[in-house]
């Protein structure tokens, strides 16, 4: 079992997007009023390894705005590093979340010409000067161009040096679902990591299962792929050799962030197990299916609070044997 020298960083490069409630408390008959949290699913990623104790960068595009001031707040206040972030004169993302009965959201969004999606060449070259071990992206920052096919030049450049981490996190009201089936070969090419909700499969595969779908990906490149599963855990496939994890039992408030705490649960637990700069070569099952059982409970630790709020490490159960979900932090 491979274990590092020193404590490894990750990377993340992605959207942050102001994620807008329903405020019953305040609203009324001709008053809607909204509470908006600092989301967007690479920010969420990074917030969720900082605390968990994994040194993060983050790589963003920070509006002038009043919300671009809001999301540089949250990731200083939970310990991510801003450097090789950008400040930008368009606006910031903005997603209006309605919750059914189960706490599942559905959103609306308001992105067009955003911060997120401008990328240049010239500011993802500034950001190589970087010694993590891992650069995990995705979302919406790598389908919308003209930012998308920048960044994935940049991972084609990267993956030389880092493992590779990437979530498609399918948004259909913003990106026509056809367009991520057409690019998703390219980035299981460039991945070394793939990690999707059954939702996504839905959409990127529709009708097929998940361990199709897992051969299907490998096929195209991708060594690791991991599909949450929600209530019923995860499916991760090793180039085709499969574990499966249960979800811990939790009284859900909501499911926002909870894929992007899984993901970040995942990359913490692997760098801790000494198997992220590289081509995942010496990851066994056995190691596998402990940084699964980790990122469940990274999850469902999410899904316990309002909003994608993702806890500390004290409230995981670090230590081997502790299975028990603590208060969150």
């Amino acid at each position: 079992m491979a274990r590092p020298q020193a404590p490894v960083s990750v990377t993340v490069l992605g959207e942050c997007v102001a994620d807008a409630f329903t405020d019953p408390a305040r609203s009324s008959s001709d008053e809607l009023a909204l509470r908006a949290l600092p989301g967007g699913g690479p920010a969420n990623t990074a917030v969720a390894l900082a605390r968990l104790g994994t040194p993060t960068r983050f790589l963003g595009r920070f509006s002038h705005d009043v919300f671009g001031t809001l999301f540089r707040a949250r990731l200083s206040a939970s310990g991510v590093d801003l450097t090789g972030s950008v400040t930008a004169p368009e606006p910031s993302t903005l997603a209006v979340a309605d919750l059914d009965d189960c706490g599942q959201a559905t959103y609306t969004f308001y992105a067009d010409s955003a911060a997120d999606w401008q990328w240049t060449t010239d500011e993802l070259a500034a950001t190589q000067q970087d010694d993590a071990a891992c650069l995990h992206t995705g979302s919406l920052a790598l389908i919308r161009q003209p930012g998308g096919t920048r960044i994935e030049d940049h991972l084609a450049q990267a993956r030389e040096h880092v493992t590779v981490s990437i979530d498609p996190n399918v948004r259909p009201l913003l990106v026509p679902p056809a367009a991520y089936r057409e690019r998703l070969p390219h980035w299981c090419a460039l991945a070394d990591i793939l990690r999707l909700s059954e939702d996504d499969l839905a959409l990127l595969l529709p009708g097929a299962g998940a361990e199709e779908a897992c051969d299907t990906w490998h096929a195209a490149g991708a060594r690791l792929v991991v599909i949450t599963l929600g209530g019923r855990g995860a499916l991760a496939s090793l180039d085709g050799l499969r574990v499966t994890v249960a979800a811990p039992a939790i009284d859900v408030v909501d499911t926002v962030g909870a894929g992007d705490s899984f993901t970040a649960g995942l990359l913490h637990r692997l760098a801790a197990l000494g198997h992220l700069g590289g081509r995942l070569d010496a990851l066994s099952l056995e190691d596998l299916t402990d940084a699964c059982s980790f990122a469940a409970r990274v999850a469902a630790l999410t899904c316990s609070v309002p909003g994608a709020n993702p806890p500390l490490a004290d409230a995981v159960g670090l230590k081997a044997g502790v299975d028990g979900l603590l208060p969150h932090a």
